[in-house]
């Protein structure tokens, strides 16, 4: 039997994309290594106004998000790679089970930063032996403003809620990017097809959205559950409800998903051990039994401590009472976010009077200035 013909070197664009599509990416498009005048202003702005919150790595190499040859002077291309992690089921009714936690859909399989790289290496390996380009690989962690390329490559658009959307895939993309010296010719953009829906603004908890195309992380749920260190402003944690790790309700709400299937890919599937967890479980959880739980996903990276934050929240806004004596337990906990988030869950859980003397007893035995707010029913936020 002959062997399938490989693609011809002599359309670049053409045996890239094929290889991309042979690797297992979903989508593939060709953009200049530039950003638009558009994408920088909108940096810029979002800076300026202090919306990055704890995010200080979008402040400190802004130049080269803001123009992808600052990071590489040699880059004339770069190619835009798209993988589908789209859920086989609607995310949204897992919120009306408050006794489980909600962790955010694409953090419930294999963390995808690892097997998105490894394909991208790959990829770059065969552009290298087949084409003679000097690359570079990109996954998420670079300063690389990846969505506004993906819009100029053609894969989808920057929506209302700052996300991609894909015509084809919804909202449920990973991306990863290819910066080469080849003079690529580049695909043609992708039109916002928003129209006048606003779905995704009115769908968030936390009113994160200012105005349509912005968003203020420092009310987003994404945000405040993976990227805030600290404790969680008071005002915001009812809204968070049973959302452990991460948010999906404006992707999930948005119609163009009605196109888009569910992953083919296996590593993207979710865990059944995290994908509905037990909140009273998730609660008991020690730094090894955190590490064990969540080994090889996302969800590591957050470390148990501010994980537990969001966990003792979401027991908060359970409303079963059943769950204090879980909760009682973690003010021994040697972390003073966990110790504070505790109180604060229990001021939910008890009756006054039972709170009042949990409290007249604990509080002259804390020394921790964020733990005592809490007992005193004032925000340990910025302390």
């Amino acid at each position: 039997m002959l062997a399938p013909a490989r693609p011809s070197t002599d359309d670049p664009k053409a045996l890239i994309r094929d290889e991309a599509l042979a690797l297992g990416f979903d989508a593939v498009g060709f953009a200049p290594a530039s950003q638009s005048e558009r994408a920088r202003e909108g940096l810029r702005d979002f800076l300026a106004q202090g919306m990055q919150g704890d995010m200080g790595w979008l402040a400190d190499r802004r130049e080269a998000r803001a123009d992808p040859r600052r990071l590489w002077p040699e880059a004339r291309s770069v190619i835009v790679l798209a993988m589908n992690y789209g859920p086989a089921e609607d995310p949204l009714p897992l919120l009306a089970h408050r006794e489980r936690g909600a962790i955010s859909v694409y953090a419930r399989g294999r963390d995808y930063h690892d097997l998105v790289k490894n394909r991208l290496k790959a990829l770059a390996r065969i552009m290298a032996e087949r084409l003679g380009p000097s690359v570079k690989v990109f996954v998420d962690t670079a300063p690389v403003m990846e969505k506004p390329l993906a819009e100029t490559a053609g894969i989808g658009w920057q929506g209302k809620h700052t996300n991609l959307v894909s015509r084809e895939h919804g909202s449920w993309l990973f991306l990863g990017e290819i910066f080469t010296d080849l003079a690529l010719e580049p695909d043609p953009a992708e039109a916002d097809h928003c129209g006048q829906c606003r779905r995704c603004l009115d769908s968030c908890p936390t009113a994160a959205f200012p105005a349509p195309y912005r968003l203020d992380a420092r009310r987003c749920i994404s945000y405040l559950t993976i990227e805030h260190k600290g404790h969680i402003p008071r005002e915001l944690r009812a809204p968070m409800g049973n959302r452990i790790y991460g948010c999906d309700d404006c992707l999930a709400v948005c119609p163009w998903n009605k196109f888009a299937s569910a992953s083919r890919h296996e590593a993207f599937w979710p865990r059944a051990e995290i994908a509905a967890p037990r909140l009273a479980d998730l609660a008991e959880l020690g730094d090894p039994g955190f590490r064990s739980l969540f080994a090889g996903t996302a969800v590591k990276r957050t470390g148990r401590d501010r994980f537990l934050r969001n966990v003792l929240i979401a027991i908060g806004n359970s409303g079963e009472a059943s769950l204090a004596a879980v909760v009682l337990r973690r003010l021994e906990d040697p972390s003073p976010l966990v110790r504070a988030m505790a109180v604060w869950a229990l001021g939910r859980l008890l009756d006054a009077p039972d709170f009042d003397a949990l409290r007249d007893r604990r509080l002259p035995l804390e020394s921790d200035a964020g733990v005592r707010a809490e007992w005193q029913g004032e925000d340990a936020a910025g302390l």
